[in-house]
């Protein structure tokens, strides 16, 4: 879905109130190394959330670069045993790890969710992430439902 992105298109938003597309994958990509690092794993990357890229480009690498960090990490220092440890996330909420993974993997996607509707809003081929997209159904050799 990152590799989808355009520079162009991550201004992208439905109101000025709203994540641009590009604030929304950033997000996602600072989101992995923060919530993980909550749990005492510290994932070898650097990343700003506070600091969108310019660059398309530099989001899917910087969520290439922190994916790879973060399985890297959980192989390196977590057993099953450490997916039973607890630990204070957020003020008042203790989570076991194993849990924090799970909310990190709703967490994405909850917004490659709302990515893909700003993706079509600005033109994108959106890329199928449950199934195909409304363009790779051919690729299926079938067509697209019907709206």
């Amino acid at each position: 879905m990152m590799d989808a992105l355009t520079d162009e298109s991550l201004q992208q938003a439905v109101t000025a109130q709203d994540r641009t597309l590009g604030r929304m994958a950033w997000h996602i990509v600072a989101t992995i190394p923060e919530m993980l690092e909550r749990t005492g794993l510290s994932l070898e990357v650097n990343i700003d959330e506070s600091t969108v890229p310019a660059s398309a480009r530099q989001i899917a690498d910087g969520y290439r670069q922190a994916a790879e960090a973060l399985a890297a990490a959980v192989e390196r220092h977590w057993s099953d045993a450490n997916l039973q440890e607890e630990k204070e996330l957020y003020p008042g909420e203790r989570w076991t790890n194993g849990f924090t993974l799970g909310v990190l993997i709703r967490h994405q996607s909850h917004h490659r969710g709302q990515m893909t509707v700003l993706m079509r809003q600005a033109g994108l081929t959106v890329p199928g992430v449950y199934g195909p997209s409304r363009e790779e159904w051919s690729g299926y050799g079938m067509e697209a439902p019907s709206v």
